[in-house]
């Protein structure tokens, strides 16, 4: 018999059991047609967790109820299974990590969440408590990310899984980036692990939230309604009709928008500007299979190429350098720099250096963009940005124009200091 899990295919709590099997090698099937306050009301459903909850896991052995359960039994049958960590100690922090995902991260979420759905009383002073302690927990969470690429050791385990499933709720339904810019490690952990490959075929796209649900009202019964068992039933379906259809109302309404007027979709600005006589993917060619005599191919290559009216250099410094403290915390945050600016790849190129024999580390950059100003859209859309000072190349400055050639050949020493990694963005 296969594993199967009784859930929604939207559930975050049935997330965290589907990456472990990812992780971990394991088939996990997920029941077909399951409908929330359907499937989980039957006898049989009943028979597996008598409270109805989801998710569940049926196994050969019989079912498990509770999320977590679930993920330490699917990640345990994989023997010696990384995702527990490496020694006794970094198991109990795995399990640490989990209680505390559970307990500060998600309860508050679910307790800022659920009143302004109109799940539960909405109580202003309560909310503000929650808030607080929400803060509390992501600060903390903040001051270990500091200086930890994931939550124990050097690769994911079930605490991150665990971490990740939850953080996911509150990033794309109630925490903005107005709010979680308060917490730019826990940011960049979110973000870098959310586009592992195991994660985001699970997951797919997450979009971080643009506002905090409005305040729904709470329907209350009537007394004729409280003292009758079944009106209660018509109005727990009535609620979670109206939240279905709250939910489902911004497709519904593109939809019309597009038979009223249907539009294409609009060009990204960078597409509008006048031709360029440097082709980018020209240079990107000439980079790559460029393997001797570099300055004399790639770089004059680059200079005869380039296009000043149509393309601009910028160099970018990290400006928190002092935190640079453990050289592949620095990297992978290179890396997820990097990933992130993948929604710019057909009109930049870049090259990050990772500079000094010891901590702490200098990241630098130099990067080519289309047009005159780095893009509207890469600000807004890769928090990154604002972590690095921007400054353009002075290309008539001769001392500028040196730096932006040893930049792009990975000079060593760069700037007197050894280059502990180069990495390009092509």
């Amino acid at each position: 018999m296969a594993l199967v899990l009784h859930v929604g295919n939207t559930n975050k709590n049935g997330f965290k059991a589907l990456i472990a099997a990812e992780y971990s090698g394991v088939k996990v099937e997920l029941v077909k047609n399951f409908e929330m306050g359907v499937s989980n009301k039957t006898p049989e459903f009943l028979k597996m967790n008598p409270i109805g909850k989801v998710p569940v896991l049926e196994t050969p052995d019989g079912p498990i109820f509770e999320s977590n359960a679930i993920a330490r039994y699917v990640a345990r049958l994989k023997a010696d299974n990384p995702l527990f960590g490496s020694s006794l100690i970094e198991n109990a922090h795995v399990e640490q990590w989990i209680d505390f995902a559970t307990l500060e991260i998600d309860v508050n979420i679910l307790r800022w969440f659920i009143p302004r759905i109109g799940f539960a009383v909405y109580l202003p002073q309560a909310e503000e408590a929650t808030i607080s302690a929400l803060k509390r927990a992501l600060d903390a969470l903040n001051t270990h990310l500091a200086s930890n690429t994931y939550l124990i050791g050097h690769s994911v385990t079930l605490a991150d899984i665990v971490m990740t499933c939850n953080l996911t709720l509150g990033f794309s339904r109630i925490l903005t980036k107005s709010f979680t810019s308060e917490f730019p490690h826990v940011e960049r952990y979110f973000w870098t692990i959310v586009n592992l490959p195991n994660f985001r075929k699970i997951l797919g796209e997450v979009k971080q939230a643009e506002s905090v649900p409005p305040v729904q009202s709470v329907k209350k019964p009537t007394q004729a309604q409280a003292a009758n068992p079944k009106a209660k039933d018509e109005l727990k379906k009535e609620i979670n009709k109206e939240a279905k259809k709250e939910k489902a109302m911004p497709k519904v309404q593109e939809a019309a928008e597009e038979e009223e007027a249907p539009k294409p979709k609009p060009k990204n600005p960078l597409d509008l500007l006048p031709p360029s006589k440097m082709i980018l993917d020209e240079w990107k060619r000439l980079y790559s299979n460029t393997k001797t005599n570099f300055r004399e191919v790639a770089i004059k290559g680059f200079w005869d190429m380039y296009d000043p009216e149509g393309y601009s250099l910028w160099f970018c410094d990290y400006k928190y350098n002092e935190e640079n403290t453990v050289s592949f915390v620095t990297l992978n945050k290179v890396g997820g720099f990097l990933q992130r600016m993948d929604l710019a790849r057909k009109y930049a190129f870049g090259k990050m250096l990772v500079i000094g024999s010891e901590p702490p580390f200098k990241v630098k950059g130099l990067w080519l963009f289309r047009g005159q100003q780095i893009p509207q859209f890469v600000i807004d859309e890769c928090y990154d940005m604002e972590l690095y000072e921007w400054s353009k190349v002075d290309i008539s400055n001769e001392a500028q124009k040196e730096r932006a050639n040893q930049m792009i050949e990975d000079y060593e020493p760069f700037e007197g200091e050894a280059l502990l990694d180069a990495k390009c963005f092509k």
